[in-house]
Protein backbone atom coordinates (compact mmCIF):
# COMPACT_ATOMS: atom_id res chain seq x y z
CA UNK A 1 0.00 0.00 0.00
CA UNK A 2 1.20 3.71 -0.29
CA UNK A 3 0.36 6.71 2.07
CA UNK A 4 -0.49 10.05 1.18
CA UNK A 5 3.74 10.94 0.90
CA UNK A 6 4.80 8.13 -1.25
CA UNK A 7 5.34 4.43 -1.56
CA UNK A 8 4.66 2.52 1.78
CA UNK A 9 7.98 2.35 4.07
CA UNK A 10 8.78 -0.85 3.76
CA UNK A 11 8.34 -0.07 -0.03
CA UNK A 12 11.49 2.54 0.31
CA UNK A 13 14.61 2.87 -1.26
CA UNK A 14 17.62 2.71 1.27
CA UNK A 15 21.20 4.90 0.53
CA UNK A 16 22.71 2.22 -0.41
CA UNK A 17 20.13 0.78 -2.79
CA UNK A 18 20.11 4.23 -4.18
CA UNK A 19 23.92 4.50 -5.09
CA UNK A 20 23.55 0.40 -6.91
CA UNK A 21 20.84 2.69 -9.13
CA UNK A 22 23.24 5.17 -10.21
CA UNK A 23 26.51 3.05 -10.03
CA UNK A 24 24.49 0.48 -12.17
CA UNK A 25 23.92 3.10 -14.57
CA UNK A 26 27.13 4.94 -14.89
CA UNK A 27 29.52 1.54 -15.24
CA UNK A 28 27.10 0.84 -18.22
CA UNK A 29 27.73 -0.01 -21.92
CA UNK A 30 30.69 2.91 -22.05
CA UNK A 31 33.40 1.23 -20.07
CA UNK A 32 33.02 -1.49 -22.36
CA UNK A 33 31.96 -0.05 -25.83
CA UNK A 34 33.72 3.41 -25.64
CA UNK A 35 36.88 2.46 -23.93
CA UNK A 36 38.57 1.69 -27.31
CA UNK A 37 37.44 5.11 -28.73
CA UNK A 38 39.09 6.94 -25.56
CA UNK A 39 42.22 5.10 -26.22
CA UNK A 40 42.54 6.20 -29.71
CA UNK A 41 41.33 9.89 -28.63
CA UNK A 42 43.88 10.42 -25.30
CA UNK A 43 46.24 7.74 -25.21
CA UNK A 44 48.35 7.12 -21.84
CA UNK A 45 45.95 10.41 -21.07
CA UNK A 46 43.02 7.94 -20.82
CA UNK A 47 43.29 7.96 -16.96
CA UNK A 48 43.77 11.61 -16.14
CA UNK A 49 40.71 12.11 -18.49
CA UNK A 50 38.81 9.70 -15.90
CA UNK A 51 39.92 12.05 -13.38
CA UNK A 52 39.01 15.03 -14.95
CA UNK A 53 35.44 14.10 -16.43
CA UNK A 54 34.78 13.00 -13.32
CA UNK A 55 35.54 16.05 -11.28
CA UNK A 56 33.11 17.87 -13.97
CA UNK A 57 30.58 14.96 -12.77
CA UNK A 58 30.71 16.57 -9.09
CA UNK A 59 30.27 20.13 -10.33
CA UNK A 60 26.85 19.05 -11.92
CA UNK A 61 26.37 16.83 -8.87
CA UNK A 62 26.56 19.96 -6.25
CA UNK A 63 23.97 21.40 -7.53
CA UNK A 64 21.86 18.18 -8.13
CA UNK A 65 22.29 17.17 -4.53
CA UNK A 66 21.38 20.96 -3.57
CA UNK A 67 18.09 20.82 -5.12
CA UNK A 68 17.57 16.87 -4.91
CA UNK A 69 18.05 17.70 -1.29
CA UNK A 70 14.89 20.51 -1.00
CA UNK A 71 12.39 19.11 -3.68
CA UNK A 72 11.50 15.64 -3.32
CA UNK A 73 10.01 14.26 -6.97
CA UNK A 74 10.51 12.11 -8.83
CA UNK A 75 10.29 14.42 -11.88
CA UNK A 76 13.95 15.53 -10.75
CA UNK A 77 15.32 18.06 -13.37
CA UNK A 78 12.10 18.80 -14.54
CA UNK A 79 10.54 19.72 -11.19
CA UNK A 80 13.69 21.82 -10.58
CA UNK A 81 13.46 23.84 -14.04
CA UNK A 82 10.25 24.13 -13.42
CA UNK A 83 10.03 25.62 -10.02
CA UNK A 84 13.35 28.30 -11.09
CA UNK A 85 11.71 28.91 -14.67
CA UNK A 86 8.26 28.87 -14.45
CA UNK A 87 5.83 27.58 -17.25
CA UNK A 88 7.33 28.41 -20.47
CA UNK A 89 7.84 26.66 -24.15
CA UNK A 90 10.91 26.20 -22.95
CA UNK A 91 10.36 23.91 -20.18
CA UNK A 92 7.88 21.78 -22.01
CA UNK A 93 10.58 21.18 -24.52
CA UNK A 94 12.83 19.84 -22.08
CA UNK A 95 10.19 17.72 -20.57
CA UNK A 96 9.63 15.95 -23.75
CA UNK A 97 13.98 15.76 -24.60
CA UNK A 98 14.58 14.21 -20.77
CA UNK A 99 11.69 11.65 -21.41
CA UNK A 100 13.20 10.68 -25.23
CA UNK A 101 16.68 10.55 -24.16
CA UNK A 102 15.83 7.88 -21.31
CA UNK A 103 14.09 5.83 -24.03
CA UNK A 104 16.79 5.33 -26.43
CA UNK A 105 19.21 4.68 -23.61
CA UNK A 106 17.24 1.72 -22.77
CA UNK A 107 17.58 1.39 -26.27
CA UNK A 108 21.33 1.52 -26.66
CA UNK A 109 21.64 -0.88 -23.65
CA UNK A 110 19.22 -3.66 -25.24
CA UNK A 111 21.49 -3.64 -28.06
CA UNK A 112 24.63 -3.43 -26.28
CA UNK A 113 23.41 -6.45 -23.98
CA UNK A 114 22.11 -8.58 -27.44
CA UNK A 115 25.70 -7.90 -28.71
CA UNK A 116 27.90 -9.19 -26.07
CA UNK A 117 25.15 -11.80 -25.08
CA UNK A 118 24.63 -13.75 -28.04
CA UNK A 119 28.30 -14.99 -29.26
CA UNK A 120 28.59 -16.27 -25.38
CA UNK A 121 25.76 -18.61 -26.09
CA UNK A 122 27.24 -19.54 -29.74
CA UNK A 123 24.67 -17.27 -31.58
CA UNK A 124 25.69 -14.92 -34.73
CA UNK A 125 25.35 -11.64 -33.54
CA UNK A 126 24.53 -9.95 -37.53
CA UNK A 127 21.56 -12.67 -36.71
CA UNK A 128 18.52 -10.05 -37.11
CA UNK A 129 16.08 -12.08 -35.54
CA UNK A 130 18.37 -13.57 -33.01
CA UNK A 131 19.35 -9.72 -31.93
CA UNK A 132 15.48 -8.64 -31.83
CA UNK A 133 14.67 -12.02 -29.62
CA UNK A 134 17.70 -10.55 -27.09
CA UNK A 135 16.39 -7.77 -26.92
CA UNK A 136 13.01 -8.02 -26.54
CA UNK A 137 13.55 -10.58 -24.16
CA UNK A 138 16.07 -8.41 -22.31
CA UNK A 139 13.90 -5.25 -21.88
CA UNK A 140 10.49 -7.64 -21.08
CA UNK A 141 12.41 -9.22 -17.78
CA UNK A 142 13.12 -6.00 -16.90
CA UNK A 143 10.03 -4.49 -17.15
CA UNK A 144 8.42 -7.45 -15.34
CA UNK A 145 10.88 -6.86 -12.46
CA UNK A 146 9.05 -3.30 -11.63
CA UNK A 147 6.25 -4.98 -11.53
CA UNK A 148 7.12 -5.24 -8.12
CA UNK A 149 8.03 -1.91 -7.19
CA UNK A 150 10.78 0.25 -6.10
CA UNK A 151 12.28 -1.95 -3.33
CA UNK A 152 12.57 -4.71 -5.89
CA UNK A 153 14.25 -2.72 -8.59
CA UNK A 154 16.82 -1.49 -6.02
CA UNK A 155 17.29 -5.08 -4.79
CA UNK A 156 18.21 -6.56 -7.76
CA UNK A 157 20.06 -3.21 -9.08
CA UNK A 158 22.19 -3.83 -5.48
CA UNK A 159 22.96 -7.24 -5.98
CA UNK A 160 23.54 -6.81 -9.76
CA UNK A 161 25.81 -4.23 -9.31
CA UNK A 162 27.84 -6.43 -6.38
CA UNK A 163 28.85 -9.23 -9.43
CA UNK A 164 29.58 -5.68 -11.67
CA UNK A 165 31.77 -4.81 -9.30
CA UNK A 166 33.45 -8.11 -8.32
CA UNK A 167 33.95 -8.46 -12.32
CA UNK A 168 35.70 -5.37 -12.79
CA UNK A 169 37.51 -5.59 -9.19
CA UNK A 170 39.07 -9.18 -10.51
CA UNK A 171 40.34 -7.15 -13.63
CA UNK A 172 41.86 -4.72 -11.66
CA UNK A 173 43.72 -6.49 -8.71
CA UNK A 174 45.08 -9.41 -11.13
CA UNK A 175 45.78 -6.39 -13.73
CA UNK A 176 47.65 -4.24 -12.13
CA UNK A 177 50.62 -6.22 -10.79
CA UNK A 178 52.01 -6.33 -14.95
CA UNK A 179 50.85 -2.66 -15.24
CA UNK A 180 54.00 -0.72 -17.18
CA UNK A 181 54.31 2.66 -15.73
CA UNK A 182 55.70 4.32 -18.65
CA UNK A 183 52.41 3.50 -20.64
CA UNK A 184 50.05 6.09 -18.60
CA UNK A 185 52.45 8.85 -17.82
CA UNK A 186 50.97 11.68 -19.07
CA UNK A 187 51.70 13.17 -22.18
CA UNK A 188 50.62 16.79 -23.11
CA UNK A 189 52.00 17.60 -26.56
CA UNK A 190 49.67 18.89 -29.04
CA UNK A 191 48.03 15.93 -30.07
CA UNK A 192 47.03 14.51 -26.96
CA UNK A 193 46.39 17.50 -25.37
CA UNK A 194 43.87 18.01 -27.73
CA UNK A 195 42.72 14.53 -27.50
CA UNK A 196 42.34 14.99 -23.83
CA UNK A 197 40.09 17.50 -24.33
CA UNK A 198 37.77 15.58 -26.76
CA UNK A 199 38.17 12.33 -24.11
CA UNK A 200 36.90 14.84 -21.18
CA UNK A 201 33.91 15.64 -23.40
CA UNK A 202 33.02 12.11 -24.29
CA UNK A 203 33.99 10.20 -20.89
CA UNK A 204 32.02 12.77 -18.82
CA UNK A 205 29.04 11.29 -20.09
CA UNK A 206 30.01 8.26 -18.21
CA UNK A 207 29.28 9.35 -15.78
CA UNK A 208 25.29 10.41 -16.49
CA UNK A 209 23.01 8.63 -14.70
CA UNK A 210 23.64 10.11 -10.87
CA UNK A 211 20.79 12.30 -11.63
CA UNK A 212 18.68 9.02 -11.27
CA UNK A 213 18.80 9.14 -7.63
CA UNK A 214 16.62 12.55 -7.99
CA UNK A 215 14.16 10.46 -10.22
CA UNK A 216 13.84 7.87 -7.09
CA UNK A 217 13.72 10.41 -3.87
CA UNK A 218 9.85 9.84 -4.13
CA UNK A 219 10.82 6.70 -2.93
CA UNK A 220 13.59 6.99 -0.63
CA UNK A 221 14.04 7.04 3.14
CA UNK A 222 14.73 9.87 4.45
CA UNK A 223 15.63 12.18 1.34
CA UNK A 224 16.77 15.22 2.50
CA UNK A 225 19.80 13.20 4.05
CA UNK A 226 19.97 10.40 1.63
CA UNK A 227 19.51 11.91 -2.10
CA UNK A 228 22.92 13.95 -1.28
CA UNK A 229 25.23 11.41 0.04
CA UNK A 230 23.69 8.58 -2.40
CA UNK A 231 24.56 11.06 -5.45
CA UNK A 232 28.37 11.69 -4.11
CA UNK A 233 29.26 8.17 -2.92
CA UNK A 234 27.87 6.93 -6.26
CA UNK A 235 30.53 9.63 -7.89
CA UNK A 236 33.41 8.38 -6.03
CA UNK A 237 32.86 4.42 -6.88
CA UNK A 238 32.45 5.36 -10.64
CA UNK A 239 35.50 7.36 -10.30
CA UNK A 240 37.43 4.58 -8.81
CA UNK A 241 36.50 2.36 -11.33
CA UNK A 242 37.05 3.94 -13.90
CA UNK A 243 40.68 5.39 -13.17
CA UNK A 244 41.28 1.82 -11.74
CA UNK A 245 40.59 0.14 -15.25
CA UNK A 246 41.94 2.39 -17.08
CA UNK A 247 45.31 2.09 -15.49
CA UNK A 248 44.81 -1.34 -15.56
CA UNK A 249 43.96 -1.52 -19.99
CA UNK A 250 46.47 1.46 -20.98
CA UNK A 251 49.58 0.02 -18.52
CA UNK A 252 49.15 -3.58 -19.91
CA UNK A 253 48.78 -3.49 -23.61
CA UNK A 254 50.55 -1.39 -26.08
CA UNK A 255 47.76 1.87 -27.12
CA UNK A 256 48.24 0.24 -31.03
CA UNK A 257 46.66 -3.05 -30.12
CA UNK A 258 43.57 -1.21 -27.80
CA UNK A 259 43.27 1.64 -30.46
CA UNK A 260 42.92 -1.71 -33.11
CA UNK A 261 40.67 -4.16 -30.66
CA UNK A 262 38.04 -0.60 -30.24
CA UNK A 263 34.92 -2.59 -30.22
CA UNK A 264 36.27 -4.89 -27.46
CA UNK A 265 39.51 -3.21 -26.04
CA UNK A 266 38.96 -4.30 -22.24
CA UNK A 267 38.52 -8.00 -23.20
CA UNK A 268 42.07 -7.42 -25.23
CA UNK A 269 43.64 -6.10 -22.67
CA UNK A 270 42.71 -8.69 -20.05
CA UNK A 271 44.79 -11.37 -22.31
CA UNK A 272 48.02 -10.12 -21.50
CA UNK A 273 47.15 -11.40 -17.86
CA UNK A 274 44.35 -12.99 -18.10
CA UNK A 275 44.53 -15.25 -21.51
CA UNK A 276 41.45 -16.82 -23.46
CA UNK A 277 39.44 -16.10 -20.07
CA UNK A 278 40.26 -12.20 -20.51
CA UNK A 279 37.49 -12.49 -22.89
CA UNK A 280 34.68 -14.48 -20.45
CA UNK A 281 35.46 -12.54 -17.65
CA UNK A 282 35.02 -9.38 -19.42
CA UNK A 283 32.17 -10.52 -21.58
CA UNK A 284 30.13 -11.42 -18.65
CA UNK A 285 31.35 -8.16 -16.53
CA UNK A 286 29.69 -5.94 -19.74
CA UNK A 287 26.60 -8.41 -19.18
CA UNK A 288 26.01 -7.63 -15.69
CA UNK A 289 26.98 -3.99 -16.55
CA UNK A 290 24.89 -3.29 -19.06
CA UNK A 291 21.92 -5.41 -17.46
CA UNK A 292 22.20 -3.32 -14.42
CA UNK A 293 22.78 0.00 -16.46
CA UNK A 294 18.85 -0.67 -19.04
CA UNK A 295 17.07 -2.15 -15.28
CA UNK A 296 18.20 0.99 -13.57
CA UNK A 297 17.32 3.60 -16.82
CA UNK A 298 13.96 1.57 -17.19
CA UNK A 299 12.70 2.61 -13.43
CA UNK A 300 13.70 6.28 -13.93
CA UNK A 301 12.48 6.44 -17.39
CA UNK A 302 9.14 5.01 -15.97
CA UNK A 303 9.06 7.38 -12.69
CA UNK A 304 9.87 11.00 -15.05
CA UNK A 305 7.31 9.86 -17.16
CA UNK A 306 4.82 9.11 -14.30
CA UNK A 307 5.74 12.38 -12.21
CA UNK A 308 5.79 14.60 -15.72
CA UNK A 309 2.46 13.63 -16.53
CA UNK A 310 0.86 14.04 -13.14
CA UNK A 311 2.55 17.31 -12.98
CA UNK A 312 0.99 17.97 -17.14
CA UNK A 313 4.07 18.06 -18.79
CA UNK A 314 3.76 14.47 -20.41
CA UNK A 315 0.23 13.13 -21.76
CA UNK A 316 -1.91 11.50 -19.02
CA UNK A 317 -1.82 8.67 -20.56
CA UNK A 318 2.07 8.10 -18.95
CA UNK A 319 0.26 8.71 -15.34
CA UNK A 320 -2.53 5.77 -15.91
CA UNK A 321 -2.30 2.53 -13.74
CA UNK A 322 -2.91 -0.84 -16.10
CA UNK A 323 -1.53 -3.97 -16.19
CA UNK A 324 -0.07 -5.27 -12.62
CA UNK A 325 -1.14 -2.04 -11.06
CA UNK A 326 1.89 -0.49 -13.16
CA UNK A 327 1.90 2.90 -15.02
CA UNK A 328 1.54 3.35 -18.67
CA UNK A 329 4.23 4.95 -18.66
CA UNK A 330 6.48 2.13 -17.87
CA UNK A 331 5.13 -0.19 -20.97
CA UNK A 332 5.14 3.31 -23.23
CA UNK A 333 8.94 3.93 -22.17
CA UNK A 334 9.96 0.00 -22.84
CA UNK A 335 7.98 -0.01 -26.03
CA UNK A 336 9.71 3.23 -27.59
CA UNK A 337 12.81 2.12 -26.03
CA UNK A 338 12.21 -1.08 -27.96
CA UNK A 339 10.99 0.75 -31.48
CA UNK A 340 14.33 2.29 -31.53
CA UNK A 341 16.35 -0.43 -31.05
CA UNK A 342 14.96 -2.52 -33.22
CA UNK A 343 14.51 -0.32 -36.23
CA UNK A 344 17.31 2.02 -36.19
CA UNK A 345 21.06 2.52 -36.08
CA UNK A 346 21.80 4.11 -33.02
CA UNK A 347 25.19 4.48 -33.30
CA UNK A 348 24.73 8.81 -33.97
CA UNK A 349 21.76 8.75 -31.76
CA UNK A 350 23.94 7.91 -28.73
CA UNK A 351 26.12 10.92 -29.12
CA UNK A 352 23.04 13.08 -29.66
CA UNK A 353 21.65 11.87 -25.89
CA UNK A 354 24.38 13.11 -24.41
CA UNK A 355 24.01 16.49 -25.92
CA UNK A 356 20.53 16.40 -24.39
CA UNK A 357 21.63 15.45 -21.38
CA UNK A 358 24.42 18.19 -21.24
CA UNK A 359 21.82 21.02 -22.00
CA UNK A 360 19.93 19.77 -19.02
CA UNK A 361 22.49 19.87 -16.86
CA UNK A 362 23.01 23.80 -17.70
CA UNK A 363 19.57 24.23 -16.91
CA UNK A 364 19.66 22.19 -13.36
CA UNK A 365 22.56 24.30 -12.34
CA UNK A 366 20.93 27.51 -13.86
CA UNK A 367 17.85 26.55 -11.75
CA UNK A 368 20.66 26.03 -8.77
CA UNK A 369 21.46 29.58 -9.26
CA UNK A 370 17.88 30.98 -9.50
CA UNK A 371 16.90 29.13 -6.05
CA UNK A 372 20.13 29.10 -4.61
CA UNK A 373 18.42 31.28 -1.77
CA UNK A 374 15.91 28.65 -0.78
CA UNK A 375 17.89 25.45 -1.34
CA UNK A 376 21.51 26.57 -0.66
CA UNK A 377 24.91 26.61 -2.06
CA UNK A 378 27.77 29.09 -3.22
CA UNK A 379 27.40 31.60 -5.82
CA UNK A 380 30.57 31.37 -7.03
CA UNK A 381 30.75 27.54 -7.27
CA UNK A 382 27.17 27.39 -9.25
CA UNK A 383 28.74 30.30 -11.89
CA UNK A 384 32.16 27.92 -12.05
CA UNK A 385 29.99 24.89 -13.28
CA UNK A 386 27.84 26.14 -15.48
CA UNK A 387 30.95 27.70 -17.54
CA UNK A 388 32.80 24.60 -16.99
CA UNK A 389 30.00 22.14 -18.43
CA UNK A 390 29.11 24.91 -21.15
CA UNK A 391 32.75 24.51 -22.03
CA UNK A 392 32.42 20.75 -22.20
CA UNK A 393 29.35 21.24 -24.55
CA UNK A 394 31.17 23.07 -27.11
CA UNK A 395 33.88 20.57 -27.13
CA UNK A 396 30.99 17.85 -27.45
CA UNK A 397 30.09 19.95 -29.94
CA UNK A 398 33.30 20.64 -31.74
CA UNK A 399 34.48 16.85 -31.91
CA UNK A 400 30.86 15.90 -33.62
CA UNK A 401 31.63 18.47 -36.29
CA UNK A 402 35.15 16.91 -36.93
CA UNK A 403 34.17 13.20 -36.57
CA UNK A 404 30.69 12.75 -36.91
CA UNK A 405 28.84 15.81 -38.91
CA UNK A 406 25.79 13.40 -39.07
CA UNK A 407 26.04 13.44 -35.53
CA UNK A 408 26.33 17.17 -34.87
CA UNK A 409 23.33 17.93 -37.31
CA UNK A 410 20.80 15.45 -35.83
CA UNK A 411 21.46 17.02 -32.39
CA UNK A 412 19.67 20.06 -33.60
CA UNK A 413 17.34 18.33 -35.55
CA UNK A 414 16.38 16.81 -32.31
CA UNK A 415 15.91 19.73 -30.25
CA UNK A 416 14.57 21.80 -32.72
CA UNK A 417 11.69 18.53 -33.34
CA UNK A 418 11.08 18.65 -29.74
CA UNK A 419 10.42 22.58 -29.98
CA UNK A 420 8.12 21.90 -32.44
CA UNK A 421 6.52 19.02 -30.63
CA UNK A 422 5.94 21.23 -27.84
CA UNK A 423 4.37 23.92 -29.81
CA UNK A 424 2.02 21.93 -31.99
CA UNK A 425 0.84 19.95 -28.44
CA UNK A 426 0.45 23.14 -26.12
CA UNK A 427 -1.09 24.95 -29.22
CA UNK A 428 -3.54 21.91 -29.48
CA UNK A 429 -4.46 21.24 -25.99
CA UNK A 430 -3.97 24.53 -24.45
CA UNK A 431 -2.04 22.98 -21.37
CA UNK A 432 -0.08 24.73 -18.97
CA UNK A 433 2.87 23.69 -16.45
CA UNK A 434 1.75 24.82 -13.22
CA UNK A 435 5.30 26.29 -11.02
CA UNK A 436 4.66 25.01 -7.55
CA UNK A 437 5.64 27.24 -4.54
CA UNK A 438 9.08 28.24 -4.30
CA UNK A 439 9.34 28.76 -0.91
CA UNK A 440 10.04 25.27 0.98
CA UNK A 441 9.02 24.24 4.22
CA UNK A 442 12.10 22.68 7.01
CA UNK A 443 11.46 19.29 6.09
CA UNK A 444 11.40 18.34 1.64
CA UNK A 445 8.48 18.10 0.24
CA UNK A 446 6.99 15.74 -2.37
CA UNK A 447 6.00 16.81 -5.83
CA UNK A 448 2.76 15.93 -5.33
CA UNK A 449 0.63 18.57 -3.89
CA UNK A 450 -2.74 16.35 -3.97
CA UNK A 451 -0.95 12.92 -2.57
CA UNK A 452 -1.14 11.36 -5.39
CA UNK A 453 0.81 8.14 -4.97
CA UNK A 454 4.31 7.33 -6.72
CA UNK A 455 4.05 5.20 -9.42
CA UNK A 456 5.96 1.73 -8.16
CA UNK A 457 5.29 1.80 -5.11
CA UNK A 458 4.55 -1.57 -3.31
CA UNK A 459 1.41 -3.54 -5.18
Amino acid sequence: MSDAHGPARRDRIGLWEAVAIAVGTMIGASIFSIFGLGARLAGPNLPLVFVLSGGLAYLVAYSYAHLGARIVSDAGPMEYILRAFGDSHLTGTLAILMWFSYAISIALFAKGFAGYFLPLVGLDDGNALALGIAEVGVVALFTALNFFGSKAVGRAEFYIVLVKLGVLGLFVVVGIWTVDPGRIAPVFDARYTQGLLYGIAVFFLSYMGFGLVTNASEHMEDPRRNVPRAIYISIAVVALVYVSVAVVAVGNLPLTELVRAEDYALAEAARPFLGQWGYLLVSLGALFSIASALNATLYGGANVAYALARDGQLPRAFERKVWFGAPEGLYITAATSLVFALFLDLGGVASVTSAVFILIYLFVIASHYTLRDLVGGRRGLIVFSFFAVTVVFGVLLAYQWRSDRAAFHATWMVLAGAGLVEWLWRGLTRRRLHRRGRRLGAQPETSSSTGTASPLSSR
